[in-house]
């Protein structure tokens, strides 16, 4: 039974996106990486009891899981000495070609402000991406100090409740409401220059897949894949995508031109939801730093946040 719960859990990873996006499918996909432990143990009854046929199926998904989660313990790229050097200062130097940059959703303007405002210092970002925000958090995080850090930001909303923000340490320029015309809700944008170097970043939110709302989280996706076409900007998209690097909708929208941090950098699995659910661990990989072309990420850190159903997804980014 094991065997064939992880052979299925597997089979749905390499569905096409259509399928993918079925009653509960995303769900059983958001899991993918833990079948590989159903796998093993399968694959130890089996072993035990000599039941070679279960003991072949546990062996092809232990194969294929450490197939596809190869990328998340080995890095395509490394940080150069002095991009870690740059953002291990005292302070956060703008000027130059590195970022230390942070995403989180602070699940309703629930999260606790104070504590993403020390983070912030304590990192020395220099972008931030929030989502799900309200006036009133967005007001504690004045309260707070943000502005002492990343005196800049933008933020907007769809629905006039809920929205999405940046917050930069250098101004924004040409900011927008939404850059994406996304279905799912306003996702800010601005640009920030690193010593002559223009980078796009985007706070991203997308539908998430709950009952009824299969199909528009593809949708969602599928709409941030046309972002693939804008060859005017380099972008970095921070946020909560509501979809792990199994899901084919999301790799779809990776394509050929952008990267997701987390396998570059290859430091391991960067697992931020669900945070508020104890004992349960975080088990999935649904918040992500998406990197143009020519862009190195590493130094990814997940912090917890009081308050939150998420968890902070930090990273060190050199845009060239």
């Amino acid at each position: 039974m094991l065997a064939v719960a992880s052979l299925l859990g597997s089979v749905a990873r390499v569905l096409p996106a259509d399928l993918q996006a079925l009653p509960y499918m995303p769900v059983l996909i958001a899991v993918t990486p833990w079948f590989a432990l159903s796998a093993i143990v399968a694959l130890v009854f089996a072993w035990v009891g000599k039941h070679w046929i279960a003991m072949l199926l546990a062996i092809v998904c232990i194969v294929a899981q450490a197939w596809w989660q190869r990328p998340f313990f080995s890095p395509s790229d490394r940080l150069s000495p002095a991009a870690i050097a740059a953002v291990s200062g005292a302070s956060a130097n703008t000027r130059d070609v590195y970022a230390r940059v942070m995403t989180c959703n602070v699940y309703k303007g629930r999260a606790d402000a104070a504590s993403i405002v020390k983070l912030v210092s304590e990192q020395r970002v220099e972008i931030l991406a929030l989502q799900e925000t309200t006036d009133e958090f967005v007001r504690a995080l004045d309260d707070a100090g943000i502005r002492d850090y990343l005196p800049y930001s933008q933020v907007s909303t769809s629905d006039g409740v809920y929205g999405n923000g940046l917050w930069s340490a250098t101004p924004l320029g040409d900011p927008a409401d939404d850059d994406v015309n996304s279905s799912a809700s306003f996702m800010p944008g601005g640009t920030v220059e690193f010593d002559g170097t223009d980078v796009r970043f985007v706070s991203v939110h997308t539908t998430s897949p709950t009952r009824g709302y299969w199909r528009q989280w593809k949708r969602s996706l599928d709409e941030l894949g046309l972002m693939r076409a804008h060859e005017g900007s380099r972008y970095v998209f921070m946020g909560d995508f509501n979809a792990t690097t199994d899901h084919a909708p999301f790799r779809d929208f990776l394509g050929n031109r952008f990267s997701d941090a987390a396998q570059q950098a290859g430091r391991g699995f960067t697992f931020t939801w669900p945070a508020d659910r104890f004992p349960l661990p975080r088990f999935a990989g649904i918040d992500h730093v998406v990197l143009d072309k020519g862009m190195t990420a590493g130094q990814l850190q997940v912090k917890q946040i009081p308050g939150s159903d998420h968890a902070a997804l930090l990273a060190t980014i050199a845009v060239k």
